[in-house]
């Protein structure tokens, strides 16, 4: 590989256990197997030398591309256009299903639309990281690569047998194999990757394409579910299939984003593995798929999260922010020194070290989701229901001290403004859930503690001299987590208060309707270098000016924040100064935050449309 793709340069594809990177020229240059979080086998997006990669490319063609996705699926259509012909490689997983598997496979079908080329398919991989040596081994009917930890087989689809011995070569070089194929107009070839296997095989077209049409209908079938119509349906399902390709299926757990250390600065060191399951992400998740009418996701998430509620009190502990999509919580922070980050950017981090620290706010979060499908009739156990009031009962001891906060800052604990608010909102939904199903808690001391939470808030989260809520108590630093309060019901829109730290969050952390997290030059996560403005936090704000009644700033808003989607319809975390997409991705927390932007929107414009008909 010559140079680094653009983040934004890649379509997701994935099989709901794991899931592989495609750039626009074709190439795989992330993929780890067998889950989300398992070591990578193509890793070229960290390391374009040392990380290994899966290329399917025209060989000495000056050509362009396009990408796009077939309607309604995550099946992605890499185009070759040049004078001499054009041509499709079609890449997909086939869905493996709710039980656990190694064996994972990885479709890549060319298609010669018209013309002739002559393509180069390079496969090199690099296991456990680019740390552990391969063999690659020639059999009757394919290729395998053997490493001390896992088996990569290449098995070429039928009619790829009889191209290569006609108009091709295949070597192997240094234990990676390069092949080499000349396609005329009507031809299609392919190879099929898949994990965990030990004895290649031709397949049949007739099996692949097969496999395709079961891919393809699936996918359509399910996204045929959502009863969402309103306006900014394409971007809204685009989300919603991502959000799907980001969700474990045996545990229904959903990964923050399928990548590891994309950098949120070009060059920096703000490099973070998001392979893993956060409690606030997920959570927040209810909202979006539960408005668009996904329940069964919902339930199966519900009932992950339950046995981490269940953990959590039962040992009356806190629970943590983040676990393995197994629901274990071993995630060790390590630094790949020998992979020099993308573009530069090291340290290459696995493992999360924030995974211990303590933030309040994410049993807000989980009391949220659980009153949301509680009143969807997904109900919880008696079991879970027992161990929900010993957690809620540990926060109303608990909830009064600092801590890491939202942001995960690794610099001193602080007490954060938005922490208060979610044990607010967590003992407020308990509440709720007591006295609506008639279960047992200590309903008159929560009442208490939330009270005091709301008035402490409100005495020492509001800076009187700013005439705005703000980051942390005893700090005058705004926080665009707020611009949440009104959505979570801590505060009402028209409030004065909450008005006057609107007029503040739009002028020192909104550039051009894009929103900082915070402040981005006097940083308070203890950490080097600046950040670009959080896609999250611009989707919250479009809901903050909705439920303000400021209707067209928060359309016009969305529609400026679909501009910096890239050609899929696929967001990052972050957009750098120069437009471009950084940090890892794609974000869920961008995409679930994009559909409950979506949903608060239009249903406030449906309501001003209805009321003006009235008039």
């Amino acid at each position: 590989m010559e140079s680094y793709p653009a983040i934004e340069d890649h379509g997701l594809i994935g099989d709901l256990q794991t899931a592989a990177l495609v750039t626009c020229d074709g190439t795989v240059d992330w993929f780890c197997a067998p889950r989300f979080d398992s070591p990578s086998i193509f890793a070229a997006l960290l390391d374009r030398e040392r990380g290994g990669y899966f290329q399917v490319a025209p060989h000495d063609v000056r050509y362009v591309t396009k990408q796009l996705y077939l309607p309604g699926t995550p099946i992605l259509i890499t185009r070759f256009i040049s004078a001499d012909g054009v041509a499709e490689v079609t890449d997909f997983m086939p869905v493996t299903g709710e039980r656990a598997t190694d064996s994972h496979r990885l479709v890549r079908m060319v298609n010669m639309v018209r013309g002739t080329m002559r393509f180069r398919v390079e496969c090199r991989p690099r296991f456990d990281y680019a740390r552990e040596s391969h063999e690659l081994e020639r059999h009757p009917n394919g290729y395998l690569f053997r490493s001390p930890s896992s088996t990569l087989t290449f098995n070429p689809v039928d009619p790829v047998r009889q191209l290569w011995a006609r108009t091709g070569d295949v070597r192997i070089e240094g234990g990676d194999l390069i092949a080499y194929g000349t396609l005329n107009e009507g031809d299609t070839g392919g190879v099929v990757l898949e994990t965990g296997g030990t004895e290649p095989r031709f397949f049949p077209p007739d099996e692949v394409e097969g496999m395709l049409e079961w891919t393809r209908d699936y996918w359509r079938r399910w996204v045929e579910r959502s009863r969402y119509t309103g306006r900014w349906r394409e971007i809204v399902e685009r989300s919603a299939i991502t959000l799907k390709l980001m969700t474990y299926a045996p545990t229904g757990a959903m990964i923050a984003a399928p990548t590891a250390a994309l950098p949120e600065l070009i060059g920096g060191t703000r490099n973070w593995d998001y392979r893993y399951t956060w409690v606030r992400d997920t959570s927040f998740s209810v909202h979006a798929l539960l408005g668009l009418g996904f329940t069964e996701e919902v339930s199966r998430y519900m009932n992950w999260l339950d046995e981490r509620i269940r953990e959590a009190g039962d040992h009356q502990n806190p629970l943590k922010i983040m676990y393995r999509v197994d629901g274990s919580s071993d995630l060790h922070e390590e630094v790949l020194d020998h992979l020099e980050g993308y573009r530069g950017s090291s340290p290459v981090r696995i493992g999360n070290g924030a995974a211990d620290q303590l933030q309040l706010d994410i049993h807000g979060e989980a009391l949220y989701a659980m009153h949301l499908a509680d009143e969807q009739g997904i109900r919880v156990s008696h079991q879970v229901w027992k161990s929900t009031v010993r957690l809620v009962d540990w926060l109303c001891e608990h909830w009064d001290q600092a801590d890491a906060g939202i942001w995960e800052s690794r610099h001193h604990p602080r007490n954060y403004t938005f922490g208060r608010v979610m044990s607010w909102v967590a003992m407020d939904r308990a509440i709720r859930l007591a006295t609506r199903t008639g279960r047992p808690g200590d309903i008159k001391c929560w009442t208490e503690q939330r009270n005091r939470i709301y008035d402490q808030v409100m005495a020492r989260g509001y800076h009187r001299g700013r005439g705005s809520f703000v980051q942390a108590y005893d700090e005058n630093m705004l926080d665009a987590s707020l611009l949440a309060m009104p959505a979570v019901g801590f505060v009402t829109p028209s409030d004065p208060l909450w008005q006057s730290t609107l007029d503040a969050i739009e002028r020192e952390l909104v550039s051009d309707s894009l929103v900082h997290r915070y402040d981005p030059i006097h940083s308070p996560d203890g950490l080097p270098g600046h950040e670009g403005t959080f896609n999250m936090c611009t989707f919250w704000y479009v809901e903050a000016l909705a439920r303000a009644g400021r209707l067209d700033d928060a359309r016009l808003t969305l529609e400026k924040m679909s501009t910096f989607s890239n050609h899929l319809g696929l967001y990052a975390e972050e957009i750098a100064a120069t437009g471009e997409q950084i940090g890892n991705y794609p974000q869920a927390f961008s995409h679930l935050s994009l559909i409950n932007s979506a949903l608060t929107l239009n249903d406030l414009l449906d309501a001003e449309a209805d009321a003006r008909r009235r008039r």
